[in-house]
């Protein structure tokens, strides 16, 4: 089959490599039809290659064609249309009976010391083969592929594995009240539908934060309004500006260590990008080069006593916090990768009728062969040609 392949910092091919096959009797084997990048690739296109091998196969927001099941899997068959969520979860350990399905106790990288396996996603979570690719291997299939209806495109489907889920676990962290103020850091994809998501929960007013032109468009279109990095110098103070001095009643932080402002740290996380491995490893787990500049923008922009909900991924170990502030504002975070499967339950009615309130038809802008995948790839880093999402199609 043909997959979309890590070959190297800032490199990535579309290579044939062996077909996956059903190992476990809880496998099951999808024909991929819609596979999306997400920001998180990028980690891996530019920072994290010491946690890769060459010709690892990435992506981990698929879905498609059931073909073949193992004998344990009995929700989904042959010719049934899934979703498959990109952390992956047994349904029956003692952090899935709890809902915590980014932490399954059954593929938990215990080497690592990290959470669930995660598809596409370097050594630290399993190095599982991910879904950027004609075919995907699916382990704990007997709990994990959502199953979808037909009706509408894949794409009004295929964000269950990620964006869709992983944006409403960011407003449920950010605990809205009815009538309160949000503030977004960032409007990629993660951000577009985090705001969308907070005014369906009932925020009064939701205010996001961005300088791509094209970004800033669409938020307004859902009803968002933006405030302009390019033309605003402190963020914090415009919000204060904007909500009477008080402050976001909470922030949802979706920029993660893409984050700019830091120029010190930014150049130490390429730095460390090009270290041997082993160095490389060592910097970015001890020393901490992670961007902290959304961070920073969101614990000053929240109000006291306020909630700051972080879904923007971080990858170093010892960033600096400012604690002093963090404890005299009396803030509560909340953090981590999504529980998708918590969440299916709550978004999938608002996505099988023709009305679409979450406006999850107005967010790819891009959708391309899998064989065009690099230049796919380069577009979303580099922001280009109104570049927000890209799905690519075996």
């Amino acid at each position: 089959m043909r997959a979309l392949t890590w070959q190297g910092t800032g490199k990535v091919s579309v290579e044939t490599v062996a077909d996956p096959k059903i190992q476990e009797p809880t496998d099951a084997i999808v024909r991929i039809t819609s596979t999306a990048i997400c920001g998180s690739d990028l980690h891996l296109y530019d920072v994290l290659g010491m946690y890769l091998d060459k010709g690892d196969v990435l992506g981990h927001e698929p879905m498609g064609i059931v073909e073949e099941v193992g004998p344990e899997v009995t929700h989904i068959k042959p010719g049934d249309r899934v979703v498959v969520p990109f952390n992956i979860s047994c349904g029956h350990c003692w952090m899935c009976t709890r809902g915590f399905f980014a932490q399954c106790e059954t593929t938990q990288v215990t080497a690592e010391g990290k959470g669930a396996s995660l598809f596409g996603y370097t050594k630290l979570y399993g190095q599982v083969p991910g879904g950027q690719a004609e075919y995907l291997r699916v382990p704990q299939a007997q709990f994990g592929p959502i199953k979808v209806p037909d009706g509408h495109p894949d794409e009004r489907y295929l964000f269950l594995s990620d964006v869709l889920t992983t944006s409403w676990q960011a407003a449920k962290y950010a605990d809205i009240s009815r009538g309160d103020t949000v503030l977004v850091t960032g409007l990629g994809p993660i951000g577009q539908m985090s705001a969308r998501i907070a005014l369906h929960l009932g925020a009064g007013r939701v205010i996001a934060v961005d300088n791509v032109p094209e970004r800033l468009a669409m938020a307004q279109r859902h009803g968002i309004e933006v405030l302009n990095t390019d033309s605003i110098d402190d963020i914090p103070a415009a919000v204060l500006q904007l909500t009477q001095g008080r402050g976001a009643d909470s922030v949802i932080e979706a920029v993660g260590m893409e984050a700019h402002g830091s120029p010190l740290q930014a150049a130490a996380m390429k730095a460390a990008g090009m270290l041997p491995d082993a160095l490389a490893r060592k910097a970015t787990e001890a020393i901490g080069i992670d961007r902290m500049a959304a961070l920073t923008t969101a614990f000053a922009s929240v109000r006291r006593a306020g909630t700051v909900s972080i879904i923007g991924v971080y990858g170093g170990n010892a960033d600096p916090m400012p604690m002093m502030d963090l404890f005299d504002k009396g803030l509560t975070l909340r953090m981590g990768q999504a529980h998708v499967k918590r969440w299916v339950d709550d978004i999938m009615p608002l996505l099988t009728g023709d009305a679409d309130p979450l406006g999850v038809d107005d967010l790819v802008t891009h959708r391309i062969p899998l064989e065009d995948a690099p230049r796919g790839y380069d577009i979303f880093k580099q922001k280009q040609d109104g570049c927000i999402k890209v799905v690519l199609k075996p």
